[in-house]
């Protein structure tokens, strides 16, 4: 199948017509106010029961549909495989997709985050109703109309609990179950547009190295005005170490060797990203940023999909009480996250980053958490194709074939085991807020995924591809 041809004609996908679309919003809807309803914070040690329920929920949905489903343990939390088959299919697809979500413990959230809210204009509100579960209810709806078709393909549905803190299990699932897990291609659904009536289609993510800096001075809390000038203060030090360890204010990194491995990019992928339709104004305003670093799109295309970062997300420590507290505290926690690039690996990352800090902090303990590698890849020619097809019938408008600046491990970790090529179709807009108070998702986006993906399934069942 060439990339530009669609051989099929709308008469062809009448199943996949808008208005028999739309009859499935109240199944949609409810679906994904159940989903929701389960806190799957795989970050909560405590969240067991919540798991255990939403992977149960999950898989008996699955066999609903008329999948065989399964709920696999692991080490950590679990990982739920729904597969439909069909007895002439030659080729199998795989559909990722994540079921556990971020904490919602923000006061900014105007409702509770774990009872779904549906507002004006179809807009649902609720934690994971864009990361990930609406994207992958819209994705099991498209499978019922496809059965309707009776095409000849193997979908398989793959629903993790684990990803929000880095699939820390799943590379071990995947490897004891590599031969059932078999797959011409995986199809991910996690990943953000450009903006709203832009679709994009990455071909590379970002990785991510978690640390913790932590430094201790003292067993309490001490008077500042009886100790002061004497006794260590270990939430300015930590603040001193964080400066010299990169320059907030334009995020250059100072740590030697941080960019040796950094893969340069060449003028026609900059020109890509330039022609991918990126807005300054419009990236700004979905992301509730009052100002930027830089307002040039090329500049900031490079640095949010291409070059490697260091951002501090909290410090801990001292009085956070009301008014002031005058004390020097004992102890305080830096929580900071490093992005990667091609070809940057976290483990070499890490061990730059603690000889910077033994040399300048020796009393500071690093300690790592989370570690993701970059991913890219250049996609399958024909499933490239099959992608811009579905996306244009779906939305009436080509992808943009970009990177991301987020990092899913799950990727990486299916590129090693599995083996075959990765293609994403994502379905979430900037504004629908991944990670952030009030997240919400909408019918707009699951409808046209719904039928975009039906478009391209419809694609894989074909005897070209």
């Amino acid at each position: 199948m060439s990339p530009h041809a669609d051989p099929l004609t709308t008469d062809d996908l009448d199943w996949l017509a808008p208005a028999v679309v739309d009859a499935l919003r109240p199944t949609f809807e409810a679906w994904l106010a159940e989903a929701v309803a389960f806190p799957t914070v795989s970050l909560d040690a405590s969240a067991g029961p919540e798991m255990e329920g939403m992977a149960r929920w999950a898989a008996e949905r699955l066999r609903a549909e008329g999948a065989e489903a399964e709920v696999f343990e692991t080490a950590g939390w679990p990982v739920v495989v729904g597969t439909f088959r069909h007895p002439r299919a030659t080729r199998t697809v795989t559909l990722y997709h994540h079921l556990d979500v971020q904490p919602a413990n923000e006061p900014e959230w105007r409702s509770d985050p774990f009872r779904m809210t549906i507002e004006p204009g179809g807009v649902y509100r609720g934690r994971g109703t864009t990361d990930d579960k609406g994207p992958a209810l819209a994705a099991l709806l498209a499978v019922r109309l496809l059965k309707a078709a009776d095409l000849p393909l193997n979908i398989r549905f793959v629903w993790e609990l684990e990803e929000e803190i880095g699939s820390p299990n799943f590379e071990a699932f995947l490897a004891e179950h590599r031969e059932r897990l078999a797959t011409d291609s995986v199809l991910v659904s996690d990943t953000v547009w450009l903006s709203a009536g832009k679709p994009a289609a990455p071909v590379g993510l970002r990785g991510m190295l978690g640390v913790r800096l932590l430094l201790e001075t003292g067993t309490r809390d001490a008077h500042s005005g009886l100790v002061g000038g004497v006794a260590r203060n270990p939430l300015g030090e930590l603040c001193q170490l964080i400066s010299e360890i990169y320059e907030a204010r334009t995020g250059q990194i100072r740590i030697p060797g941080f960019h040796d491995e950094v893969r340069p990019l060449d003028d026609e992928q900059r020109e890509q990203f330039v022609a991918s339709g990126f807005d300054a104004g419009r990236f700004q305003a979905a992301h509730g940023l009052t100002c930027l670093r830089t307002h040039d799109p090329r500049e900031m295309t490079e640095r949010l999909w291409a070059r490697p970062t260091f951002e501090v997300h909290g410090l801990v420590g001292g009085y956070m009480g009301p008014g002031l507290k005058a004390i020097v505290p004992p102890r305080a926690e830096a929580k900071v996250s490093m992005r990667l690039v091609p070809d940057q690996h976290p483990e070499t990352i890490l061990e730059r980053l603690r000889a910077f800090v033994a040399e300048r902090a020796p009393d500071v303990r690093v300690e790592a958490g989370g570690m993701l590698e970059p991913f890219l890849d250049e996609p399958n020619e024909e499933l490239a194709g099959a992608l811009r097809v579905a996306m244009r019938f779906g939305f009436g408008a080509d992808p943009a074939w970009v990177r991301e600046g987020a990092s899913i491990g799950a990727v990486v970790q299916m590129q090693r085991q599995l083996g075959c090529p990765i293609l994403f179709l994502g379905l979430s807009l900037p504004e629908h807020g991944y990670h952030a108070p009030n997240e919400c998702f909408d019918w707009h986006m699951a409808s046209g995924g719904i039928r975009a993906l039906g478009r391209y399934l419809v694609a894989l069942a074909g005897p070209e591809i």
